[in-house]
Parts: structure tokens; sequence; C-alpha cells
């Protein structure tokens, strides 16, 4: 019994009571065995005396464990563990209890998969991110009334209730004017999928619409989180060039002749990561391959609303009249990551199975926050944001590509993007794009070293420089700490 009491270790200062300390220990002793059924246990004072605590105290952690099964009492013969507990055989070393190894290591095995492992952001003062939008440009103030909105007013049984897994229908109904006004689709709502970003509609796709083995084809260089989605969906990824006019629509023609492709992935406005446009002439061409050799396109439009030298050029899926082309956006690039509404525009018959797998994996999307930004729509607050956004990014991405010029020509080459958050930087062949990122992290400085864009064509030395989340002041920090790396001053 002494070695009982120096295995049960109690802290009072702790947050967890202490007799639910006690009976948690306890319970983990006759788990692994170190107490074994019939085992007469200590009498309450003499727990008492050696933990030194209050015996009520022991009286309340065995009265939990009493009520739970794992204790049997006899009048005046004591505290037994259950007989009727299966004998289970104890560990060899008596020194500790083993759950805080089991806290860190499953007792069971599985697989690891290496193609999910994919790196945090980190949280840095500057950063060249991969093209992120900057949050403090976000109608914050109005996203919040309209939030607010949402939680006090109208039938709060109906609006706090389990909702359609496609999505709320107001919110349905708002895209499907914005998209036809902004995007020239002809839909109604019910061509409308919600989703928690674009990487649930992609994964949603990969699930309902691929089989093991299918042929997926992607740009050369492509995003990481869709060559990771088709991996997992065990699908056979085949990489097509991509140049300035951008994806190689004749490349993929030659693999379609000898291959069945069940589905493309494309970037089509602004190519991820390179930023080239697709030019008019493969986008028609595209068009009729998929409804030739009937392949899917899916086509990612993460940031359709920011294209700075004329009107942003329509979407793939906008003139796919053999209904091949699904068509995800969502406000992430709008607005901001941390608000996680996205959409997926399709057949209907295609919504209403993704619909299906959407409610395995999640039930509904956040109701609140889904109406809130139908509000949002409708009174045109996110329309002005986005003109506002626009502006400023275009200034941004002017300032920033004269400072990379000034500073950084005799290391960088790039072309000034037409459109997105971001630029394509090419670095000379003889700078460690690795080294340059983790020598820039010391400093503060946080941007991707470029090497998850490739697949499996050889390594181009270069990577994306997001200035649309910098202000001016924060760009040339930037690219002083860079000049200063690349120059050996720092």
């Amino acid at each position: 019994m002494q070695q009982l009491f120096s295995l049960i270790q109690i802290d009072k200062a702790g947050k967890q009571p202490v007799y639910l300390q006690l009976a948690n220990q306890l319970l983990a002793l006759i788990s692994n065995g170190t107490l074994r059924p019939g085992e007469k246990l200590p009498p309450t004072r003499q727990f008492a005396s050696q933990l030194k605590v209050n015996r009520q105290t022991i009286v309340k952690g065995f009265d939990e464990l009493l009520l739970q099964g794992w204790l049997q009492s006899k009048m005046g013969s004591g505290t037994f563990i259950a007989h009727h507990l299966p004998q289970v055989k104890p560990p060899g070393n008596l020194a500790a209890p083993p759950a805080k190894k089991a806290s860190l290591v499953a007792g069971f095995s599985f697989n690891d998969a290496p193609h999910l492992h994919r790196e945090a952001t980190p949280n840095t003062t500057f950063h060249l991110d991969d093209g992120f939008p900057d949050a403090r440009l976000a109608p914050l103030e109005q996203l919040s009334r309209a939030y607010r909105s949402q939680l006090l007013t109208g039938n709060r049984y109906t609006r706090l209730s389990y909702n359609d897994p496609k999505g709320t229908l107001w919110l349905r109904q708002q895209l499907s004017t914005y998209l036809h006004e902004t995007r020239g689709f002809n839909i109604t709502h019910e061509n409308i999928l919600i989703t928690r970003g674009t990487t649930m509609a992609l994964y949603l796709a990969c699930t309902a619409l691929l089989k093991k083995g299918d042929i997926v084809a992607v740009a050369e260089a492509n995003w990481r989180g869709g060559n990771m989605n088709f991996v997992h969906a065990g699908a056979k990824l085949v990489t097509i060039p991509v140049d300035e006019y951008g994806l190689d629509v004749a490349a993929l023609k030659m693999v379609c002749m000898s291959q069945k492709v069940r589905m493309l992935y494309i970037t089509s406005h602004h190519q991820y990561p390179t930023t080239v446009a697709l030019s008019a002439n493969r986008r028609v061409e595209l068009l009729t391959l998929a409804e030739k050799y009937g392949f899917i396109i899916f086509e990612d439009d993460y940031d359709y609303d920011f294209h700075y030298l004329s009107k942003p050029l329509l979407p793939l899926a906008a003139a796919d009249s053999a209904g091949m082309a699904l068509y995800a956006g969502s406000f992430t690039k709008a607005v901001s990551p941390a608000f996680r509404v996205g959409y997926l525009v399709a057949p209907e018959n295609v919504i209403n199975h993704l619909a299906l797998f959407r409610r395995v994996i999640d039930r509904q999307g956040d109701t609140m926050l889904e109406n809130a930004f139908a509000e949002l729509l409708q009174n045109g607050t996110l329309q002005r944001h986005l003109r506002k956004s626009l502006r400023v990014y275009k200034e941004r991405r002017d300032f920033f590509c004269k400072l990379l010029q000034e500073k950084l020509s005799a290391h960088i080459s790039f072309q000034v993007p037409d459109g997105g958050m971001a630029i394509w930087a090419k670095f000379n062949d003889g700078i460690n794009l690795s080294s340059l990122a983790a020598r820039a992290l010391k400093h503060d400085l946080y941007f991707y070293d470029g090497a998850g864009y490739f697949l499996t064509a050889p390594r181009i030395n270069s990577t994306r420089l997001g200035f649309a989340s910098s202000t001016p002041g924060e760009l040339e920090q930037c690219v002083s700490i860079l000049q200063e790396l690349l120059e050996n001053k720092i």
C-alpha cells in the first residue's frame, strides 16, 4: 500500500479538483492492472494522512468511482476494487502510471501520409506571403453588425436550428445574383454549394468524383493544397507545362489522346503560382477539349476580383455549355482567411451529389456567418470593399515592383502581374532559396522558398512574393531585409 501512495501525485495548485485527481489516478491504476479486482483499498483516513488532504476529499474521490462502478463498498469491511472487472496484467515498472505516455503515443499503429505534411505559415512582423489580403482593410464593423443582427433578430428556432448542407438559401440567392453580374454566370441558387473555402470544395470534388487510379492533370508548377488533395484521393497526377499564355492546352490534348483524363485542375485567371492568365484562344480550345474527351474542369478562381489592367476575363465555367466545369471561389482573398466561407458552382445534379458528401464531414456551415455575408452582398458593402481593396492593392503592386527593380534587380527578375496579390519572382541560380528563406525568418521576415510548387518537373529557382497584405512602409522594410541578406550585410 505504501507503493500505491507513491504512485498518486496530487497537485493542490492545479485547476482540476483534488478529488478528481485522486479518482482519475486510481482509475488509471485499475485500468493498467496495478490495482486488481477484489483488492482492498486503504481506509480513507490513511489515504488522507499519506496524501496530506482532507478526509472528505478522499471520500468524494471514492464516491466518484463507486458511482461509476469501479469500486465496491462493503459495510464494515472497507472499499474494494470491483470484483466484476477483468483481470489485467500489471506493467513491469510500477514507478509511475502510463497515462502521460499514452497522451503522446497511441497504443495502435497507423500509416503516416507524407503528402499531408505541410508546414504552417509563421507569424512574423514582415511577410512577403503567398498572396494574402490585408485584413486591416476588411469591413469588420459592418460584418460584426450583420452577424449580431443574425444572432438577435427573427425566429431564433429557425435561425439557430439545423440548416441545409448546401448552405443558407439567402447567401446562395445573393451569390447567384452577384456571380451573374460580375462573372456572367447564368445560374440559380440550386447551382451553388457553400463550403468552408476552396479547400473543402476541392476535397468534396475529389471524394465524390474521383476513384483511386483516376488521372488528374495539373500544371507543372501548381498549388500544393491541390496536389495534396489529389494524391490523398489516390489519383495519378500528370503535369502539363505552363508558358506566358497559361496552361499549354496542346500538351494537355496529347495526354488526352493517350490516357483517360478524369479531371483537370486549373487556375485560369491568374495561374498559381506564376500569375499568368490563360489566353482567350486556349480557353475556347480547353472547353472543346473537355467536352470531346469527357474530363471535368475544376476551375479555382482564387483571386478573380483583383485584376488591375482591365476587366477580369470571364471564368471558363461561364462559357461552359456542356456542363463540364466546376467553379470554386471564396471570400478568403476578398476579406480574410479567418472567415471560412467559399462556394462551388456546378450543375444541379452535381451540387446535390456533393451536398451528400459534405454532410458526412460537416453537417452544415456557419449559418450566422453565411447570412451575415449575404447581408453584406445585398447591401453592397462587399462590393464597395472590393473596389477599395482593388485600388489599394494596385498601388502596393506598383510600389513593390518599383522597389524590387530599384533594389534587387541584380538578384531577381519578374514580370509585373496583371492581377492578383503576389508576383512570381525568379531568383538568380546561385541563390539558395531555402537557405535565404531560413535566414530571413531569423530577421522577422517570412517568405516561402517555393519548394512545394513543383511536383515532378525540375524545380525553377522561383517563388511567390505577396505584396497585398503589407503597407508601403512594411514593403520597404521587407525589401531592405532581403537586400541586406542577398548582399551579405546581415
